[in-house]
């Protein structure tokens, strides 16, 4: 018997105010612990929250860019629960009238497109952190950092429409993607900015009915959400085959050991215990707001690619991989607007830009090689002043000085030599000091035309015009 797997993902995404959700403490990442805390967060006694405008309009972004409904009248309730880091017992969150409902997100695996429904966006606070570093504390004791209480986040609750853990990357990747797009979170899932919980179940191929699922916590990347999923799918297939049943439980994923651990046992769904939240009006989003939000949104992905490949004419895996960064994007379409060569500036972003990057570990918009300065150097590969290896010596140097490419090209004398009696000279002298080499060509070894071709660039630097020095050294093997 064949199984098929049915997964469904709730991601909670941190958003990038400056304040958070109901008070005006800070949000930045990395602070002292409870250091960023007020009366407020804290659910002090009497105290009032006070919703976050740019929180809202965030979560609307979402919901916009996924296809969603954004509800017109949408209410904060509390979900009660009791861990030491969730100081109020409580967490202020929506329930039965989220502000965004039936969205969908397509996604394209192995040249074929995928529609993933999505149930809702709705916001809430963050709870806070418990810490067990040992160098904190004593054995069998753990430290509550309340810093995160009140940081505004989205659940985004998919669908059970993921079919596969490839399926499942995919769909994760497309919407941090997206989230990193419209600047509203920074999808950082080592940092915890970006998390996953993921419901699954196996069923037999054909069955309309869904089998018991397990839910998955702890996923701390990419690659930990496709090999947790991985997991379980055979685990549950197993047990089914060996006659036994899958018990409905929360697990939580071992990175270290790559295997699932049960967390606690969910014979029946939690009683959160719901009520709306007294302390906060309903939410009104009407037309005007939606439309304002909506004209402030940059272009998104998939649109972006769409417009590469037809207005550069580049192929669509080189705009899926320029368009896969917002940033990387930009930079491109800088380039190419003033190069005016698309499919050269293309392969030398995806290709030396792209590779420093990765080597640096640096974000493009620290990166030293500004857009007018690689324009510069494209400008002078162009007009064939040096040539392509040239280019990327120049390419290295521009990486640790200020100078143009220009007086870069000039300091060091990589001026492309395109004067055909000059490179003659040379060829001649390449070939009178390989005089076996060049035997063993005219008997018929042509691959050594390659090893002359290379000694010619060697002695002239790589500034020798490479189509010339191909048409005058060919003639004079072959005299």
């Amino acid at each position: 018997m064949e199984f098929e797997p049915v997964i469904g993902l709730e991601i909670h995404a941190q958003l990038t105010t400056k304040s958070k959700i109901f008070c005006r403490c800070s949000t930045k990442f990395g602070a002292d612990p409870n250091s960023q805390v007020c009366p407020v967060c804290l659910g002090m006694p009497g105290v009032l929250p006070v919703i976050n405008k740019t929180a809202v309009e965030y979560a609307i972004k979402m919901g916009l860019a996924t296809n969603c409904t954004i509800a017109s009248h949408s209410v904060f309730a509390r979900k009660n629960y009791f861990y030491p880091d969730l100081p109020k017992g409580y967490q202020i969150s929506q329930f039965e009238e989220p502000l965004c409902l039936n969205g969908y997100l397509e996604i394209g695996l192995e040249g074929k497109s995928h529609k993933i429904g999505i149930t809702r966006i709705h916001l809430e606070e963050d709870a806070g952190k418990s810490v067990h570093a040992e160098d904190w504390v004593e054995q069998n004791e753990t430290l509550v950092d309340v810093n995160r209480c009140g940081v505004p986040l989205i659940e985004i609750v998919s669908e059970p429409d993921i079919r596969s853990p490839q399926q499942a990357y995919a769909y994760l990747n497309g919407l941090r993607q997206i989230l990193q797009y419209l600047e509203i979170c920074d999808g950082n899932m080592e940092e915890g900015s970006l998390r996953c919980d993921a419901n699954i179940s196996v069923r037999p191929k054909g069955a309309t009915e869904f089998g018991v699922k397990t839910e998955m916590k702890n996923m701390n990347s990419f690659r930990g959400v496709e090999k947790a999923l991985e997991f379980e799918i055979a685990r549950q297939i197993d047990i089914i085959k060996s006659g036994g049943r899958v018990q409905q439980e929360t697990l939580l994923w071992d990175e270290r050991n790559s295997v699932a651990v049960p967390m606690r046992s969910k014979e029946e769904a939690h009683d959160y215990r719901y009520f709306p939240e007294p302390d906060l009006l309903p939410l009104a989003v009407d037309d005007q707001w939606k439309k304002s939000v909506k004209e402030s949104m940059p272009e998104l992905p998939v649109a972006r690619r769409k417009r590469f490949v037809e207005n550069y004419q580049i192929p669509d895996y080189d705009a899926g991989i320029l368009t896969e960064n917002r940033a990387v994007a930009d930079y491109f379409e800088d380039v190419a607007g003033r190069v005016n060569d698309a499919k050269l500036t293309s392969n030398w972003v995806m290709g030396e830009v792209l590779r420093a990057l990765n080597e640096r570990k640096q974000d493009i918009r620290e990166f030293p090689i500004r857009s007018n300065r690689l324009a510069e150097l494209l400008k002078i590969l162009l007009k064939k002043e040096i040539s392509a290896s040239v280019a990327k010596t120049v390419f290295k140097e521009m990486l640790v000085s200020e100078d143009s490419p220009e007086k870069i090209v000039e300091a060091r004398g990589l001026t492309q030599i395109s004067d055909s009696s000059e490179i003659a000279d040379i060829i001649d002298q390449v070939i009178a000091n390989n005089p076996k080499e060049v035997e063993k060509y005219r008997s018929g070894k042509t691959k050594l035309f390659g090893f002359l071709m290379g000694q010619v660039m060697k002695a002239t630097r790589g500034t020798a015009n490479p189509q010339l020095v191909n048409k005058i050294l060919k003639e004079k093997l072959d005299e």
